[in-house]
């Protein structure tokens, strides 16, 4: 690996991910599809610089797919990496401290929409190729590529073309850096994602909107009720109330348990610096970290229903809906939960109502085995550039497309260069450059040495 490469290049590798962050490709807004397009465009003039003889844009049902192949090296392993152009929404714009599209050096780090999740982390794995490319341009090892634009709004365009093409899949590892380090300086590798179901509850207890002052007292409001039938899913305890959910659920064995108390934690810390809150709520029963990784959640995003902007406006609202999500833990399908979702809703809602739940999108949930030897070779390269190997973590949120990426049997290795306070999904998202930095030596030095590594088959 060049070891002079991110000196020399570092004002130049800026400028270009601050022009790929530039590009306001949120997925789940439609006027940003032509974004997203273009965000996929910047990928593949990138993968054509490095010099990958093929690079090809999918399109269908959904933003499309931008696949890459490097130069064919012949006996040596096959290396799949994935990730996602596109980002979340921006609100609250006002929040900003700086435009989320205009990346913004401050005190080290860099703000800007996408700089940790998952822009950032692609440009960290494009620039480590870079660097263990020889003088003719070649790399020690096959490299694949594969980012899509519908991780962040559960489209399904990716995994229907794994389903179709499955062959895509067959390499010797499959690396996804769309996570972060367990703390500053201390590198995590996941053992297990929780899944999703992300859904809308619908009510509506009245034909029309109904003037408050005349029928206040007797007609049914339907926020009011919407209110009282998501209370009645999980009580202030935070338990949630579906059919047998915790019975369903695998706990973490022994050993993980041990292995987490091993971990470095600070409560109040985490609860200022990370969740910026006076308390932590929860099955208090369980440890924050078997709350966050282990334990299925339930929680409501928003409500739209009745009249919210400026001024007064005395009505009674005649409909209302909350967006809605459970994050699944093993022993829980997607499937299965969606389904009891529903039962659980309409079994609580009043009959004066009417009530629908409205599946959005979802996944199961994942869990890794570790003891591929390529997870050995990560952490050679983690304990070389940063001075320790991973430790072995679960995450609280969901990558759908991870089970599809292993479907021919190769390893996926679950890691990432930001950090627990990047604030993914929030307000000034950031990425620490040193974490950028780093991550380009990390992941090429785990290249070289991966590249060493006898293939499968």
């Amino acid at each position: 690996m060049d070891t002079e490469f991110v000196t020399r290049e570092q004002s130049r590798l800026l400028q270009e991910l601050t022009e790929f962050l530039a590009i306001p490709s949120i997925s789940a807004l439609p006027q940003h599809a032509a974004d997203c397009r273009r965000a996929a465009d910047w990928l593949m003039a990138d993968l054509r610089r490095l010099g990958c003889p093929v690079v090809t844009l999918i399109e269908g049902e959904g933003h499309p797919i931008v696949w890459a192949e490097g130069p064919e090296v012949p006996g040596a392993p096959t290396l799949l990496i994935y990730g996602h152009y596109d980002v979340q929404p921006v609100d609250p714009v006002d929040e900003w401290h700086t435009p989320p599209f205009e990346a913004t050096v401050r005190d080290g780090k860099l703000f800007a929409r996408g700089t940790a999740d998952d822009k950032g982390q692609v440009f960290c794995l494009l620039r480590a190729y870079e660097a263990i490319r020889d003088g003719d341009g070649r790399p020690p090892l096959n490299v694949r590529f594969i980012f899509e634009g519908e991780e962040e709004c559960g489209g399904h365009f990716l995994d229907a073309l794994l389903t179709r093409e499955p062959e895509r899949t067959k390499a010797d590892a499959v690396l996804v850096c769309d996570m972060s380090y367990y703390a500053p300086g201390i590198p995590g590798v996941y053992t297990a994602l929780r899944g999703l179901c992300y859904a809308e509850i619908n009510v509506r207890t009245l034909q029309r909107d109904l003037h408050s002052g005349t029928y206040g007292g007797v007609a049914p409001n339907a926020i009011e009720t919407l209110i009282r039938v998501l209370a009645e899913l999980k009580d202030e305890d935070g338990r949630i109330h579906l059919p047998k959910l915790y019975k369903s659920v695998v706990p973490p064995t022994k050993a993980e348990r041990r292995d987490w108390k091993r971990l470095p934690f600070k409560k109040r810390e985490y609860l200022k610096e990370e969740v910026t809150a006076l308390a932590l709520t929860g099955l208090k029963k369980y440890s924050v970290f078997e709350r966050t990784w282990a334990l299925p959640t339930f929680e409501i995003h928003g409500i739209k229903g009745g009249f919210v902007g400026d001024g007064a406006k005395t009505v009674i609202p005649a409909s209302a809906t909350a967006k809605v999500s459970l994050r699944l833990v093993p022993g829980l399908s997607f499937q299965r939960v969606a389904r009891d979702l529903e039962r659980a809703v309409r079994a609580v809602a009043p009959k004066y109502a009417e009530v629908s739940v409205k599946v959005l999108h979802g996944a199961d949930p994942v869990q890794v085995d570790t003891g591929h030897p390529a997870f050995a070779v990560l952490d050679e390269a983690f304990r070389e550039i940063v001075g320790k190997p991973a430790v072995r973590v679960r995450a609280g949120g969901s990558i759908p497309i991870v089970p599809r990426l292993g479907t021919a049997g190769a390893p996926v290795l679950l890691t990432g260069i930001g950090l627990p306070d990047d604030g993914l999904h929030s307000p000034n998202e950031k990425l620490d450059l040193r974490q950028l930095w780093e991550g380009i030596a990390v992941f090429g030095r785990f290249m070289e040495r991966f590249a060493a590594v006898r293939p499968a088959g």
